[in-house]
């Protein structure tokens, strides 16, 4: 039966205690055998659960769309009351760091009525595109476990992939939803800004750049999950446009012709993404045009209008000042920059120099960036790009001992089509359309107008419909 279990989605299971076939303690053990199979191999869930998520599961749980459904929670921006919560930091670690209490966002999950099973492995601060703290250690791909998962939410993409759990939290700054789905073979959504909250913590985290959601074996998974935690937070700065219908009920409808513009050349140098990459690219585009949507080329040149690159460059060092401030004032003592991993270490740094006035100008650039960016959308609808650049790298590649500066560059060219929609606050998704010749798999990005969620799932629907990923098994896995 746990193995029946693993493959099924998060519906499939909710339904399942709906009609009284399974409990939700047993299909909590069934996903806590699963992870303790596996988690060895791809140390994934760093946080053990299983005792409160048992006591949990016994007891009457709400009465949500996923209620009895085994849940990991990302170890970043959100947490849980009474666990702890580390962001991939050492010294959190040592520290013993415990969160009084639950984020809004986890309270709806609870109310959602998914179980905690556990948390899941993140890169140190999040602030990075493959999971490989020297806090835990690093995730392991379940595809390759020679391979990178992505990040930041590469423990919650290699317990989605493997079958620990059918459905795991994730946040997205920069592409820690969308890398990771591509990489490990998932779904991905990263939805508009604002259409959920991050109270009570924050308004805005990271500027604008901080979405939350889920990963995914299923696009009705994506979508009914956005209806069960969406909408605005009490007194949250500004929120997504209200859906004119449940997302769930975009599953299966009819997209209509849609005007799809295709790219595959990175941003900003104008080089050409890997050979996958745009095998990748070109299959989804023929597909789409196989379903009647009018594909063509997009240059589109304000992708590579001056102004971005050199306005990340200051708000992210200052975002990773900013953590260490707001921990050393948690932890009643004065951090260092060299209590961090030298990545963070070097941004901090950086942004501890970085005047007041510089930060504003690069938060005003950017939003004029990202003004012009969005005006494509007035006359089309869909934007389809590669998601990652570049083949998988290895573990290590891209880890904690690259040198600062060559990490920044490859970060950067892996994740070229990430960044720019977290900017801009579009929602895009990562589908796993394809595989590339080293078997690994390889996701195409999707985005829409803000607030377009309801397009991306159509789209999205559609295309799972037409070529199906469900029956996908990685070697390291429920399955193996």
């Amino acid at each position: 039966m746990t193995d029946e279990l693993a493959w099924l989605d998060a519906t499939a299971q909710a339904e399942l205690v709906r009609r009284g076939t399974v409990t939700p303690r047993e299909l909590l053990e069934a996903a806590l055998a699963r992870i303790e199979a596996l988690n060895g191999a791809l140390n994934a869930v760093i946080i053990d659960r299983s005792e409160r998520a048992r006591s949990e599961a016994s007891s009457p749980l709400p009465d949500g769309p996923f209620r009895g459904v085994p849940f990991l929670l990302k170890d970043a921006v959100a947490h849980s009351a009474g666990d702890p919560y580390h962001c991939g930091m050492q010294v959190l670690k040592e520290a013993g760091w415990v969160e009084p209490e639950d984020t809004w966002l986890v309270r709806r999950f609870r109310a959602a009525g998914f179980v905690i099973a556990g948390k899941t492995n993140t890169p140190e601060l999040a602030s990075s595109v493959t999971t490989e703290p020297l806090a835990y250690g690093p995730t392991r791909n379940p595809w390759d476990p020679s391979r990178s998962t992505g990040g930041s939410s590469g423990g919650s993409a290699a317990a989605v992939a493997a079958g620990m759990v059918a459905v795991a939290h994730g946040n997205d700054m920069g592409g820690s939803i969308r890398v990771p789905s591509s990489i490990c073979g998932l779904v991905g959504l990263k939805p508009s800004r604002a259409r959920g909250t991050l109270g009570p913590d924050f308004g805005e985290y990271w500027a604008m750049t901080t979405h939350e959601h889920v990963l995914t074996r299923s696009v009705r998974d994506t979508a009914a999950v956005l209806d069960a935690v969406g909408g605005p937070g009490v007194g949250d700065p500004y929120t997504a446009p209200t859906p004119t219908r449940p997302f769930l009920s975009e599953v299966d409808a009819d997209p209509g012709r849609l005007r799809v513009g295709v790219r595959t050349l990175r941003t900003g140098d104008g080089g050409e993404s890997h050979a996958d990459g745009r095998a990748a690219v070109d299959a989804a585009a023929a597909l789409l045009e196989s379903l009647g949507h009018h594909v063509e080329p997009a240059p589109l040149p304000a992708l590579d209008a001056p102004g971005y690159g050199d306005s990340i460059a200051v708000m992210f060092p200052v975002f990773i000042a900013r953590e260490l401030d707001r921990w050393s004032q948690k932890l009643g003592r004065p951090l260092e920059p060299s209590v961090l991993e030298p990545w963070n270490a070097m941004l901090a740094e950086a942004g501890r120099a970085t005047s007041a006035t510089a930060y504003v100008r690069a938060i005003e650039v950017s939003q004029g960036w990202a003004r012009g960016v969005a005006a494509w959308w007035e006359d089309h609808d869909v934007l389809l790009t590669p998601m990652v650049t570049s083949p998988t790298p290895e573990l290590g590649f891209l880890g904690p001992g690259v040198d600062p500066g060559e990490a920044f560059g490859r970060m950067g060219s892996l994740a070229t089509f990430a960044m720019p929609f977290n900017v801009t606050g579009q929602p895009a998704i990562s589908l796993p359309l394809h595989h590339g010749v080293d078997g690994l798999p390889i996701g195409v990005q999707l985005v829409a107008a803000y607030g377009r969620d309801d397009v991306l799932v159509r789209v999205a629907s559609q295309l799972e419909t037409a070529r199906p990923w469900a029956a996908r098994r990685p070697p390291v896995s429920a399955a193996g």
